[in-house]
Order: C-alpha cells, then sequence, then structure tokens
C-alpha cells in the first residue's frame, strides 16, 4: 500500500494546471448509456475512480476507447464510448462497493434499457443517504422499482415526465434524475435541485447530445423527454475542489502560486474565505494568482450546498485553520461523520476541539510532522497540507484515497517545489 513522505516547512512557489472535475466526469461517463452513437469526453481526469467507472460501464457492454493528448504536465485524456452494443445493464457489487457514484448507471439504464439492477453502495443504508432519493423519483416516473438481495431493481417499458420534489438538495440524486427524464414522455420538473456547476456541465453535455433542458443551476430544473438522443463531444470543466485544495496548500505554506486551466466562477465562497484569511488573489481568464501572508488569519465556516461553502473543502480549511492567527469554528451540514480527519490532525500538533457538527479550531505556531492515516478522500488531502506546513517529516498512509479524486498529486506538489514522495 502506497505512503506518501512529505518534508514540511517549503512555501509552495510556481505554476500548475489543474485538472478536469471527478465530479463532472462520473455523470457525464453515465450519459454514454442514453445514446447508441459514441460520446467523446476530453480533459478526462486520471484518476482510480474513473477508471472504476470506465472498467464499470465495460461490462455492461461499452465499449471504451482512451487517447492522450499532449504531453507531458499538461497531457489531457480524452475518452470516446460507444453504448451500441449494451447488453448487460447491471452494475455488481464488486465494482459500486468502492466507488458511490456507481449508482449514476440507474437513471440511464432505466430510461434506455428498460429495466436496471445496480447494487447498493457499500456500507449504504437505504433511508439515511440520498440514494432513496433516486429509487423515490425513478418511481415517480413510473418505473417499479424494489431491493433485491442487496440491488436496486428498476423496471420501466417507458419512463413518464412528471414533478418531481426531492426531500433534500442531492447532487447524484438530480443527475440520475435529469439523465433518465431524457427518454421519458413528456416534460419532468425537478424541485429543489442541485444547484452545482457540475449539474450545467451535466446538462450542457446532455443538451449537445440532444435532450432538452432548461433551469440548470437553478433549484428548478425542466426536461421534455425526447425519442433518442445522438453523439457529442463535451469538454468536462475544471476541477473546483481540486483547485480550492491547491490554493489551501499554497495558503497554509505561505507559498505564492498560479493556478492554470481552472476558473474563480466557481469558487466565490472559496476564494471570500481566503481573502478573509490574508491572501492575495488574482482572477484571470482561466486562471487563478494566490499569495499568501506571513501568517493567515482564522476564518469560521459553515458548510451548505452551492452555491455556499462546499463541504467538499472543509477538511483542507481545518488544516489551514490548525495553523492560522485565531480561532475558527467550522459547522459541517452536510455529512456526519466528516471530522475523522481532526484526530488525525492533532497528531500533528493541531489544537481542536469537536461538539457534535462543530469544530472549534485554535491556530497553533507551529506543526509537527508524525505519521498519519487518511480515512476518505478529502481527508487525505487535509493531511497533505498540513503535511506541506508542519515541520520535519509527515507520512500520510492509505493515500489510495487520493488517487480516486486528485491527479498525480504528489507530481504536482514537486513541480511547486514541495518536497514530497510516494513510497511503496
Amino acid at each position: 500500500m502506497d505512503r506518501l513522505l512529505i518534508e514540511g516547512g517549503v512555501p509552495l512557489a510556481g505554476e500548475i494546471s489543474i485538472s478536469g472535475a471527478k465530479n463532472a466526469a462520473l455523470p457525464l461517463l453515465c450519459a454514454a448509456l442514453l445514446t447508441r452513437e459514441p460520446l467523446t469526453l476530453t480533459n478526462v481526469p486520471d484518476l482510480n475512480d474513473i477508471a472504476t467507472m470506465l472498467k464499470l460501464l465495460a461490462q455492461m457492454g461499452v465499449q471504451v476507447t482512451r487517447e492522450k493528448v499532449g504531453a507531458g504536465e499538461t497531457a489531457q485524456m480524452s475518452v470516446t464510448l460507444d453504448a451500441s452494443g449494451l447488453d448487460n445493464p447491471v452494475a455488481p457489487y464488486e465494482l459500486v462497493k468502492t466507488m458511490r457514484a456507481s449508482v449514476l448507471v440507474l437513471g440511464p439504464l432505466t430510461a434506455r434499457c428498460g429495466e436496471a439492477r445496480v447494487s447498493l453502495p457499500g456500507g449504504c443504508a437505504i433511508g439515511a443517504r440520498p440514494v432513496d432519493q433516486h429509487i423515490k423519483g425513478l418511481a415517480a416516473m413510473g418505473a417499479e422499482t424494489g431491493v433485491e438481495h442487496g440491488y436496486v431493481h428498476a423496471r420501466a417499458p417507458k419512463l413518464k415526465g412528471t414533478r418531481l420534489f426531492t426531500d433534500m438538495v442531492t447532487v447524484t440524486g438530480t443527475e440520475n434524475l435529469m439523465m433518465a427524464a431524457c427518454l421519458a414522455e413528456g416534460e419532468t420538473v425537478i424541485e429543489n435541485a442541485a444547484r452545482e456547476p457540475e449539474v450545467v456541465d451535466l446538462a450542457n453535455c446532455l443538451v449537445a447530445m440532444g435532450a432538452n433542458i432548461s433551469g440548470a443551476g437553478s433549484d428548478v430544473i425542466r426536461i421534455r423527454g425526447v425519442e433518442r438522443m445522438h453523439g457529442a463531444t463535451h469538454r468536462i470543466m475544471p476541477d473546483r475542489i481540486e483547485t480550492g485544495t491547491y490554493l489551501c496548500a499554497a495558503a497554509a505554506t505561505g507559498g505564492a502560486v498560479r493556478l492554470t486551466h481552472t476558473s474563480g466562477s466557481y469558487l466565490d465562497a472559496v476564494i471570500d474565505k481566503l481573502l478573509d484569511a490574508g491572501c492575495e488573489i488574482a482572477l484571470e481568464r482561466d486562471a487563478i494568482r494566490l499569495k499568501a501572508p506571513p501568517r493567515l488569519k482564522a476564518v469560521s465556516i459553515r458548510t451548505a450546498p452551492y452555491p455556499a461553502f462546499p463541504t467538499d473543502m472543509q477538511a483542507q480549511f481545518m488544516a489551514i485553520n490548525a495553523v492560522a492567527e485565531g480561532t475558527a469554528v467550522m459547522r459541517e451540514t452536510i455529512f456526519e461523520n466528516r471530522f475523522m480527519h481532526a484526530v488525525e490532525l492533532i497528531r500533528l500538533g493541531a489544537d481542536i476541539k469537536i461538539d457534535g457538527n462543530t469544530a472549534f479550531v485554535k491556530g497553533v505556531e507551529k506543526l509537527e510532522g508524525a505519521t498519519v492515516m487518511a480515512t476518505d478522500l478529502r481527508a487525505s488531502a487535509s493531511l497533505v497540507i498540513a503535511g506541506l506546513a508542519a515541520h520535519g517529516e509527515t507520512l500520510v498512509e492509505r493515500i489510495y484515497h487520493l488517487d480516486r479524486g486528485y491527479e498525480h498529486m504528489e507530481q504536482k506538489l514537486a513541480a511547486l517545489g514541495a518536497r514530497v514522495k510516494r513510497v511503496k
């Protein structure tokens, strides 16, 4: 199992390119299931979650062709998916258990094939997480749904357009139901829809494939079903969470960086907090510059659905608050158990107290290197940021979490001057 060895205390400086967005790429790959014609996606990030999704689609009968475009640090992956031979509308537990986003095949499979069998994600209680919103939505569109032997089974000769209201704002639920509605009969209205930029990116691709969608980016999305959809070529948006993570890494180390192939337009809440922390930020057409102050100021945050502060950036801000001046109050309102990184940050010398869904982070003068263990994707990023800011060596274990969502992270950090290496 790989680990990341970091010798901290070096301010990050220089320029790197941001990859395509993982959270946009996964539903976009599933969109290929809606048509018999090829869908080509460019700017696809080279990540373990992407590889898992491609493996899942291939076992359903989708022909997958990958091509590397360009060379060096700016090389990008292009993927063409041909689902004309789709013959196995099943997502088995062996693949789904490693990635919750696998449930995104449920909507398009039901719409295209009239049937889908998708394993429940590992460790998922049906009522506790938003998977039940996907099932409820398909049932409202006329599908027979049930859970049999750990699999969600949906059947519908033809889905019918209807009004859908989700009990909670769910990004994957919005995406799944939007894809299903593309081939449904009549109009579907999704109310309380997720407004994330990744939902808009998916909608733009679906429209390019012949779908009739309006309202993406608002909390009401209207989809008028079409008889068939066709192929298209679509470029995946930049990863706003990767962007925010490298901005936090530069801030925590007192560095100055320029991130290219990205945009500040998706990151208003994050940029506002970095400005509050004392950073200087300049937005360019497709790049962001950040210069950190000698010491950051603590910033309090409260996570909430887009366009508010993203839950996927909470852990990274806990790392920068750990070395900032003052005390920050951090409230997590989206996911339970998303403060597991706090215990590991304390191993590095952070002063953090947890009370339910609230963390109180009192900044310390310096962190000290130690061995820490990653518990999830964004927790991994927070530990890397803390290790970069700490004095001495930090060893981050279980970095397979990092490989799920950050493309070649150690290479990008090294390009910014970090002393970091992967240890087998």
